[in-house]
């Protein structure tokens, strides 16, 4: 069982792997499991979230910047920031527990520094509290100011809140009586209106609480993102591809929909490729062949057209800040250049490989035009048989594909339906 000094010292283990070494948030907590480090995990994402704010509350209080060797400090600082302007936690618990990480961490000397940091933030916690701040970048304010100048407000706010735990009921089990089950064990959860298996679980538990989870009842995955396999709309003798497809929760899920069909999963990363097969078998799909490969060029293809193709593209991640706010941080606006070049180059080389009437969903978990509508209207002006098909689902808006912006039970997403002619 943890204590709460060492959960504090995880978080800031955690929150300096992010800040400092620039790697993610899963990487870095992914050893960890069990109730025992939630409070971890909050206090580690909960500074991510609100880093660019706590940052800019800390810097001034700064008499001179930190030495490099001593930066895991300020991390600290944004840590202790973070419980006494975002949480429950008592203020004086907050900051002497903060104090003593740094005796834990061997820093002895810096107590005294920390506590006199935090007791200044806490005493003007009225007025940052009051003050509009939206944590996010600076370059990413203007993009998404630039690309929603009415609506950017209320997805940077959006973007600061923490998404529920949706889950993909598998078909061969009823939907509602597996809520009954989840009631049971009091675990509280609301039907998706837009994807027939979907549910939503507002509190968070440990997926392993979850019915048969780990005999394939279900799969983690946002309501946004459960369209995917109903867009593909999956049929007997279909010869489907779904290229960029881990952790393979796309792929399962249109193995799932109808058993009749051919399902290749293309990845071209070897330990990512290792996931989908960990979620093939976990959810017992028969269906599915997965290939190691890069969706960029044609080494791995069989020669066999596709009838449908899925292009899970990569891409930015703006539209799923909420889960992984790590990216606020580590993404640079020339990774957004780069994104869309790659997508430009999977869309163009795997038209090639779809049958003349078959069809491609383009989606991006992205709130950015620049890697969705602009990106598709670009591919039609420039493939004369590719046809956009209107998405009919009330679900996002858009005149080519369609856009959610992230909100209470839905993640930021964009689906495009091509049909080559």
């Amino acid at each position: 069982m943890l204590n709460k000094d060492s959960a504090r010292v995880i978080a800031l283990k955690a929150i300096c792997l992010v800040a400092l070494e620039k790697r993610s948030l899963s990487e870095s907590l992914f050893p960890i499991h069990g109730d025992d480090l939630s409070f971890a995990k909050s206090l580690a994402f909960g500074s991510i979230r609100f880093y660019h704010h706590l940052n800019d509350i800390i810097t001034p209080r700064l008499k001179k910047p930190l030495e490099k060797k001593n930066l895991d400090l300020h991390c600290l600082l944004v840590l202790g920031a973070y419980q006494i302007i975002y949480t429950d936690i008592s203020k004086h618990a907050a900051i002497n527990e903060t104090v003593e990480v740094a005796k834990i961490i061997d820093k002895p000397w810096a107590t005294g520094f920390i506590n006199a940091v935090l007791r200044g933030i806490d005493r003007d916690q009225k007025v940052i509290i009051e003050s509009k701040h939206f944590s996010h970048p600076s370059w990413l304010i203007k993009k998404i100011k630039k690309d929603y100048p009415e609506d950017y407000e209320n997805i940077l706010s959006e973007n600061n809140r923490k998404a529920p735990l949706s889950i993909r009921v598998h078909p061969s089990i009823d939907r509602d009586e597996f809520q009954k089950e989840l009631e049971e064990l009091n675990i509280h959860s609301q039907a998706s209106d837009i994807s027939s298996q979907g549910l939503i679980i507002k509190d968070a538990v440990n997926v392993h609480k979850l019915p048969n989870f780990q005999n394939g009842s279900c799969y983690v995955q946002d309501i946004s993102a459960q369209l995917a396999g109903y867009l593909i709309a999956p049929k007997k003798g279909d010869y489907i591809l779904d290229a960029c497809s881990a952790p393979g929760g796309k792929t399962t899920h249109i193995a799932e929909l109808c058993e009749e069909t051919e399902v290749v999963a293309l990845d071209s990363d070897k330990i990512r490729v290792q996931k989908v097969f960990e979620n093939i078998n976990r959810l017992k799909v028969k269906n599915v062949t997965v290939v190691q490969g890069d969706a960029t060029n044609k080494d791995w293809w069989s020669k066999r057209l596709f009838d449908k193709i899925l292009i899970d593209a990569p891409c930015s991640g703006t539209g799923v800040i909420r889960r992984h706010p790590d990216i606020k941080l580590l993404r640079k606006v020339k990774d957004v250049s780069q994104a869309t070049k790659i997508q430009a180059q999977i869309l163009e080389n795997l038209w090639g490989l779809l049958k003349p009437g078959g069809e491609l969903v383009y989606a991006t978990c992205s709130i950015l035009k620049v890697e969705n509508e602009y990106q598709i209207k670009s591919f039609l002006d420039k493939f004369q048989d590719a046809k956009n098909v209107d998405i009919e689902i009330p679900w996002g808006e858009g005149k080519i594909g369609k856009q959610k912006l992230p909100e209470e039970n839905f993640d930021g997403f964009y689906y495009a339906k091509l049909l080559k002619r």
